[in-house]
């Protein structure tokens, strides 16, 4: 069994979260296994390995499970990508709009070199606002996005058009 096909067995669905009409993929059952988790994580290095990736740069939270293992395992810095207020040092900060309001995220203002190539890795692509948002905090710090890296992709909401022109180095495990 293929690792898309492992992963669909196990992400579960869970309808009318966080609202009505909304079918949430739940990733959670994936922590559960720690032999999938692993073999996610190989997955992950395997195609990576050879890329030139300085920094992986996971969004908060769920984008940390995996981006910082991923990190360890190429042998590379991580950054965390937080909330507004969610971290103690000196900030860099980008503002975004969200389908229901807005967002700000965050970055410690020493986290990206000058011209570091950096992966950005999430657990979902949904509209591609997230990781867009990331990106340009990336960029505002110095850094050049590498690619963009999701253990899903809700396809039918075409995020990957939002981005594409940052990267076109989109990798995602399952499609929807």
């Amino acid at each position: 069994m293929t690792v898309e096909e492992k992963l669909k067995n196990t992400i579960r669905d869970i309808q009318d979260f966080p609202k009505p009409g909304i079918v949430f993929k739940d990733i959670t059952p994936i922590m559960k296994d720690p032999v999938l988790s692993n073999e996610i994580l190989e997955y992950l290095h395997d195609y990576y390995k050879d890329q030139e990736i300085d920094v992986v740069a996971g969004i908060e939270s769920r984008g940390f499970l995996f981006g910082y293992p991923l990190a360890m395992k190429l042998g590379v810095p991580f950054i965390l990508i937080r909330k507004k207020g969610k971290l103690p040092y000196k900030k860099l900060s980008y503002d975004y709009d969200l389908e229901y309001g807005s967002a700000t995220i965050e970055i410690h203002e020493d986290a990206v070199d000058h011209q570091q190539r950096v992966l950005i890795h999430d657990d979902l692509l949904a509209t591609g606002g997230s990781a867009e948002a990331a990106a340009r905090l990336i960029e505002s710090a110095g850094g050049i996005v590498a690619g963009f890296n999701f253990l899903v992709s809700l396809d039918f909401l075409n995020g990957d058009e939002k981005i594409k022109e940052i990267s076109d180095n989109i990798f995602n495990l399952v499609r929807y």
